[in-house]
């Protein structure tokens, strides 16, 4: 069950949302009284309440919006137990003060907006003591570690309790904490109200991540990067995942560079089957793998890793088949038998998807120009594969068959640029952009407007993620229902349909 939380200023609000939330499924709100601006009117808000409801009202101190006295707080809080709360929830140190009351029941709370302590458990016990119904424990996760630490302390609480780790490093404790016996989990009314760091909205907790589905027996996949809260992978698979009636689910991890081995030790409490790989760690994730697919290897980067039920651990790069098949179906390629061999290719940037297109271009006989923004990573790449190295000013000095551009230039939300100016495109040239955000890039939208053969990021992007998706699964990806996806999400309208 997922409680979403409502802070607004004025009652009427607060009871306009709490309506409209109930009827888009919601079974639990929490009413952050802090809040609201005036005397606060609990009878207005509770009478004929539409769903069972948490009385909150935080002190400035925990990060809540409460001003008055503590004298008023507490006697606003005993107030909501008279007339018949259904919850309220108590910081430890007031938690003696307000006895127990009617059929209200007892949120013990405690947070922690600086780390994650390391008595979780004995912490758990404390606030269970308390004369808790339920416990809820809100810390700041500095560690992807910290994770598996809170979802453990939930799964041995003495009493139901909500564990949470906030910030992004936090975001799978709040998708998962229900799988590990938490009554419930947090959500805000809408992404861009967000009242604790790293919370999600309950349109992402429902829409995007199924979060009532994620039971004991799900199968949890999940994209690895830093940052990752700009991923779409999530969104793509979990819908991959409905229209397939897959028991699985697919959550963003946070990682930072010198977690990533401790992560990895870690994947085994968390019951992951596998992951994708992204920013910055598909060449060093490499180390970790006890078997890399022979293309992965040859590239010298992994973007998707399957946990064998064996123990073993095998990297794959579905970059470069995705990019290739991308590439072949542009017209006046389809149906040829070696459409790409002798074709001059300049691919511009060095990085790991610029690594699997190389590869694939080489292998398909073309010959590739490497122009790099640093020149140092042009020429690494262009001596690894046998390709020639030029500098990001000299990417203009010949007249190309193919550009392929693998920088982020052009990527939301820095639209108005291009990697490759308009002047030196040509009629019949084959460009592709493997940005996808937005899938019409300034450099899409000025090749299609010179008569160039266009292949865009979304098309690369939804093909790779079908390819992982078999690995994950061994199904087929609904293809069409993950590049819908894609589009919705990467619209000029996402606003009203949030991305993951």
């Amino acid at each position: 069950m997922i409680c979403v939380s409502i802070a607004r200023g004025r009652h009427r609000y607060v009871m306009a949302e709490h309506r409209h939330l109930v009827e888009q499924g919601a079974e639990l709100v929490e009413l952050r009284l802090d809040y609201i601006r005036r005397a606060v009117n609990l009878k207005r808000l509770l009478t004929n309440r539409p769903s069972p409801v948490i009385a909150t009202c935080r002190r400035e101190k925990d990060h809540g919006k409460w001003t008055k006295s503590e004298e008023e707080r507490l006697m606003l809080l005993r107030t909501a137990i008279v007339d018949g709360a259904d919850y309220v929830d108590l910081e430890e140190d007031i938690a003696e003060l307000i006895p127990r009351h009617g059929k209200t029941k007892r949120i013990i709370s405690y947070h922690n907006f600086s780390e994650t302590p390391d008595d979780l458990p004995e912490l758990a016990r404390r606030l269970a003591a308390k004369d808790a119904d339920i416990v809820k424990i809100a810390t700041m996760a500095n560690d992807p570690h910290d994770n598996v630490r809170m979802l453990e302390m939930v799964r041995t609480a003495p009493v139901p309790t909500v564990g949470i780790c906030m910030g992004e490093l936090g975001t799978p404790t709040r998708l998962l904490t229900g799988r590990y016996g938490a009554p419930f989990t947090y959500a805000t009314f809408h992404s861009e109200r967000t009242l604790a760091p790293g919370q999600l909205s309950f349109h992402e907790m429902k829409a995007i991540y199924d979060y009532d589905r994620i039971g004991p027996d799900t199968r949890l996949f999940g994209v690895i990067a830093d940052p990752v809260g700009h991923s779409y992978s999530p969104r793509i698979h979990n819908a991959a995942f409905r229209a397939t009636e897959t028991d699985a689910a697919y959550l963003p991890f946070r990682v930072p560079r010198h977690f990533l081995a401790a992560f990895f030790d870690d994947v085994p409490e968390l019951g992951i089957r596998g992951l994708s790989v992204t920013i910055p760690h598909k060449e060093a994730v490499i180390r970790l793998l006890t078997k890399v697919d022979k293309a992965a290897d040859a590239i010298g980067a992994v973007n998707t890793v399957i946990f064998q039920e064996d123990g073993e651990i095998v990297g794959y790069n579905t970059d470069q088949k995705a990019a290739m098949s991308s590439l072949l179906s542009a017209p006046g390629f389809k149906g040829k038998e070696h459409p790409l061999e002798g074709q001059e290719a300049i691919v511009l940037g060095a990085g790991g998807v610029a690594r699997a297109i190389v590869y694939g271009l080489i292998k398909h006989g073309a010959r590739v120009t490497i122009a790099s923004r640093t020149f140092s990573r042009a020429e690494d790449l262009a001596e690894r594969f046998g390709a020639r190295a030029v500098s990001w000013d000299e990417r203009y000095g010949r007249r190309w068959n193919i550009i392929v551009n693998c920088t982020p230039v052009g990527m939301h939300p820095k639209v108005e640029e291009t990697p490759f100016e308009r002047q030196y495109l040509r009629r019949g040239m084959v460009v592709f952009d493997t940005v996808y955000n937005p899938e019409n890039t300034l450099l899409v939208k000025e090749a299609r407007a010179k008569e160039c053969r266009v292949v865009t990021g979304i098309d690369m992007f939804v093909r790779q993620a079908a390819l992982q998706f078999k690995l994950f699964t061994g199904k087929d990806a609904p293809r069409d229902v993950m590049a819908e996806e894609m589009r919705v999400a990467t619209s000029p309208a996402r606003g009203r349909v949030r991305r993951a």
